[in-house]
């Protein structure tokens, strides 16, 4: 493998968060119940891990700020454009994909 100094593993894992971004800003079909029972996170998930990560750093990031850097929008806008009401089958899925939520 590979040795890659701090700087460069930072560097392209930022680039991958990037492009996973940008990813899921273009999918707006999936909606986030299907990456979370797919997948175990969603979007949501990404904006509070970028939201704890700055808080570690001493950098003080809203909910609603992070949400805005994963959605590209503000929450409630992508809501309002792309959310869809969770069919029966989906909710049950996640309720057995998910207990603890």
């Amino acid at each position: 493998m590979t040795t890659l100094s701090k700087e460069q593993q930072t560097e392209f894992e930022a680039a991958a968060f990037r492009r996973l971004v940008a990813h899921l800003r273009e999918r707006t079909d999936v909606q986030n119940i299907d990456l979370m029972n797919l997948a175990g996170f969603c979007r949501n998930c990404l904006s509070n891990w970028y939201r704890e990560a700055a808080e570690a750093e001493g950098v003080a990031v809203t909910k609603d700020e992070s949400r805005e850097i994963v959605y590209g929008m503000p929450y409630e806008d992508w809501k309002d454009l792309h959310q869809k009401e969770a069919s029966p089958v989906q909710k049950a899925a996640f309720e057995v994909n998910n207990p603890h939520k």
